[in-house]
């Protein structure tokens, strides 16, 4: 048999487009508060299932992250920049620059915290989104270092971004967890979604 008589490949035998976590449900209700076209910070972005959901809705984004693999798969989508940098042991890479949103999930080190709320413009929004304490008993991460404490959150924002909506508790999806979840205002203006 030559190679034109044989068969074409099987849908089953060609390789699968990749296939991306879904954006945050807390992410999606929020960042329509963000400034149409803003620019958007995505704070240790991962896999960049953020990043990629808010350059789809028009954002210009900034993903942040370690992992410079995950990275170089965000490399090529247009509205993504990609900066690998370690945002816990070496210096702050965004001094002196404002975002007129910022999404972290899935993440916490408290001392980026108020660097997070100085990064904000005025009219600029927090959308956080991470673990509790509590999760120690679905599994990772169980460490307290990187659990937030109840209300903790809302008492960090306090005199800095004026509170539009908080969560906290157990979640059952996408897994079982405990989770603290915050969406915040710089002062100013505010266009709440339709």
């Amino acid at each position: 048999m030559s190679s034109l008589d044989q068969p074409l490949s099987s849908p089953a035998s060609l390789p699968k487009p990749p296939q991306f976590e879904l954006p945050s449900q807390w992410v999606q209700r929020f960042a329509p508060l963000i400034a149409e076209g803003g620019n958007v910070l995505d704070l240790a972005c991962g896999s960049g299932r953020h990043a990629r959901w808010l350059a789809g809705c028009g954002y210009t984004v900034e993903a942040v992250d370690r992992n410079a693999v995950a990275l170089e798969a965000l490399h090529q989508i247009p509205g993504i920049t990609t900066r690998c940098a370690d945002i816990e042991g070496g210096p702050w890479p965004y001094s002196g620059c404002r975002f007129a949103g910022i999404v972290v999930t899935n993440y916490l080190w408290r001392p980026l915290l108020p660097l997070l709320m100085a990064a904000l413009d005025k009219g600029s929004i927090l959308i956080y989104e991470t673990f509790m304490l509590g999760n120690e008993r679905f599994g990772k991460p169980e460490n307290p270092a990187f659990l937030l404490r109840p209300d903790e959150l809302r008492h960090v924002i306090r005199g800095h971004l004026e509170l539009i909506a908080f969560e906290q508790g157990e979640v059952s999806a996408p897994r079982p967890a405990m989770v603290q979840r915050l969406c915040a205002v710089r002062v100013g203006p505010l266009r709440l979604p339709d």
